[in-house]
């Protein structure tokens, strides 16, 4: 079972999760998006697509940027669609 956490708060939790480029991406389902804000960034990966950005907020600190996931990714990424990836502090295990 994956779980990423930050600031002591379990932001996602699966045993679905999806590894690509070392990083866990979890299903979307799996998040609790209550502590998920929409941010403007977006970048582009060659292979994968353009990447959409959530800010994580937990108890009024917020984590810019720290997660990423592909709504319409490229063919060859079609299996991380939606998934959901973290960086910036946020500690994943697997």
């Amino acid at each position: 079972m994956a779980r990423a956490t930050w600031n002591g708060v379990v932001l996602a939790e699966s045993d679905q999760c999806e590894v690509v480029e070392g990083n866990q991406y979890f299903p979307p389902d799996s998040i609790k998006q209550e502590y998920f804000q929409d941010s403007d960034k977006h970048t582009t990966c060659g292979w994968k697509g353009v990447a959409s950005y959530y800010s994580i907020v937990v108890d009024g600190q917020v984590n810019a940027d720290a997660a990423w996931y592909y709504p319409e990714p490229k063919s060859a990424a079609a299996n991380i669609k939606d998934y959901v990836a973290f960086w910036r502090g946020v500690q994943v295990e697997a």
